[in-house]
């Protein structure tokens, strides 16, 4: 995550959120699952994988394009490790 943004769990909607200044991204399901594994040890790969594994099919495009929408709004920063 970008140091500005915070994925939190929100209990008046009973869901996970990503806080922004003067936003706040109410996430869907599938997409928290993704920012939780977005830890800064995990490979685009290695989620693909780890959802797959949970939910039977994930559609690797899905992920990385959900991942590049973050970035290109710069709520994510991509490391090269």
């Amino acid at each position: 995550m970008a140091r500005h943004v915070r994925l939190t769990f929100c209990r008046t909607r009973q869901r996970q959120v990503l806080q922004l200044p003067e936003t706040v991204v109410v996430l869907n399901g599938s997409g928290a699952d993704i920012l939780e594994l977005c830890d800064g040890r995990h490979t685009v790969a290695e989620i693909v994988a780890e959802l797959g594994a949970r939910y039977q099919t994930v559609p690797d495009d899905e992920v990385r394009q959900f991942l590049t929408r973050l970035v290109a709004r710069r709520w994510m920063e991509l490391s090269d490790g």
